[in-house]
């Protein structure tokens, strides 16, 4: 495993690492001579991602591992309906094998070009009633610990380990394997339908209640709104003509976005009128295709993102209250905000621990500035007790985490027990865990 030394970026390009040392292990073991020879030359370690967290998470000044190597799918045990892959291996990998097998994630984000462990560690989470984050279908993991051991943990064995480990930032140690309870593969009707903002703020008890998988997008300086259901379906599988998804899910949401994001980026006046025109040029449409299919997009125009969650009954205050901000601003916001769900879930650091959660993310493109729009919207947020996404932009640190989450304190028990002396911290962990 030789190691190299070169400069690692971001999807979005809002974060750098200049590592004195980068590798690419090929096997848990190399995982963990890395992290033995990095306690001899006093190298603090990370293992990155695909980079699609918009935070420093993954930085380092020392040993940067990068998850190439360790992509393999090690099982598929579809009578136990348990799956094991590397840490490396993209969900799109996963979503892909798992068809292969008559298999399916219950439920997932809006990409799938994550790392399994990148996506656990950070939270990453999609919409639903009753299923909540990757990480909460997590069986079982496999890390190394900071002494270069490997160790392994359920909610059967080391319990605490697991559910503090399972969105860990991977402050507790390197994952090097993850394994998934699955569910046999599943048919999604999608449902996506334009709504007045009234008509969604004043419905969102009855729309989250009665849709498995329910979220929508506001497009700010307008009172237009795009809602999606999404509810399994017996079939056959109904999907939208290729033209037209290619037209809707390419050509409008990347193409032609990606180029009014470039104009709005340059000529700030254009946005009100420019999200006007999307507001209502948008069509429903239903169709019936496969749950990852449903779940995930292409989503290749860049950007910044904030997102916190809240308690679900706080969600139409914090909305109004936002909606608020733009009546007073001078803001020209083109990316639409998105509103989701999840029901309460077990690990420590999850933003739904505990609590049936209400997720409300906003954006700007790249290159444009975001601190004005991000602190407004994120000062509404906190004074509801919200809890920022591990991955996306925020300003919160350990003192106010420590308020939010119930079981932090244990958490950082934890890591005192298994990194006493910081083998995996870098300057975002400072920040969110203390030193």
């Amino acid at each position: 495993m030789p190691a190299t030394s070169h400069v690692w970026r971001n999807w979005a390009g809002n974060q750098r690492a200049f590592p004195r040392r980068t590798a690419t292990p090929q096997s848990t073991e190399e995982v963990a001579a890395a992290v033995k020879d990095s306690e001899r030359d006093s190298l603090t370690v990370r293992m990155t991602g695909t980079g699609h967290s918009f935070t420093a998470a993954a930085l380092t000044d020392g040993l940067l591992l990068r998850p190439d190597g360790l992509r393999a799918v090690r099982s598929v045990d579809a009578a136990a309906r348990l799956v094991t892959v590397e840490a490396g291996c993209p969900l799109r990998v996963l979503n892909e094998t798992l068809r292969r097998h008559g298999l399916s994630l219950a439920n997932m984000g809006d990409i799938q070009e994550q790392t399994v462990a990148g996506a656990i560690q950070t939270g990453t989470h999609g919409t639903g009633r009753d299923v909540g984050s990757i990480a909460a279908q997590v069986a079982g993991l496999e890390l190394v610990l900071a002494d270069g051991t490997v160790t392994t943990c359920s909610a059967q064995r080391e319990p605490d380990l697991f559910h503090a480990a399972l969105v860990g930032l991977g402050a507790l140690g390197i994952v090097t394997t993850v394994t998934f309870r699955v569910v046999p593969a599943f048919l999604l009707e999608a449902r996506e339908e334009p709504m007045r903002w009234a008509e969604v703020v004043g419905r969102l008890g009855e729309l989250t209640a009665s849709s498995e998988h329910f979220e929508f997008y506001w497009f700010p300086h307008t009172e237009g709104c795009l809602t999606k259901r999404n509810n399994r379906a017996i079939g056959p599988a109904r999907p939208l003509p290729p033209f037209r998804r290619f037209l809707a899910d390419e050509f409008l949401s990347n193409s032609v976005f990606g180029l009014t994001c470039r104009l709005g980026h340059v000529a700030p006046g254009v946005i009100t009128t420019v999200n006007r025109i999307a507001a209502k040029a948008l069509g429903a449409r239903t169709y019936v295709q496969p749950a990852h299919q449903v779940f995930t997009s292409p989503r290749r125009v860049r950007f910044k993102e904030q997102e916190y969650a809240i308690g679900r009954e706080q969600l139409p205050a914090a909305l109004t209250e936002i909606r608020a901000l733009f009546a007073s601003r001078a803001w020209r916001i083109s990316f639409p905000i998105e509103v989701r769900v999840a029901p309460a879930e077990d690990p420590w650091l999850s933003m739904a621990h505990g609590r049936d959660s209400a997720f409300i993310a906003i954006h700007v493109y790249y290159k444009s500035d975001h601190r004005e729009y991000f602190s407004e919207v994120e000062a509404v947020m906190t004074a509801a007790g919200g809890r920022p996404h591990w991955g996306k932009l925020h300003t919160r640190d350990a003192s106010y985490l420590a308020s939010v989450y119930p079981r932090f304190g244990d958490f950082m028990a934890m890591r005192d027990k298994v990194d006493p002396h910081r083998r995996f911290g870098n300057t975002y962990l400072a920040q969110v865990f203390g030193p």
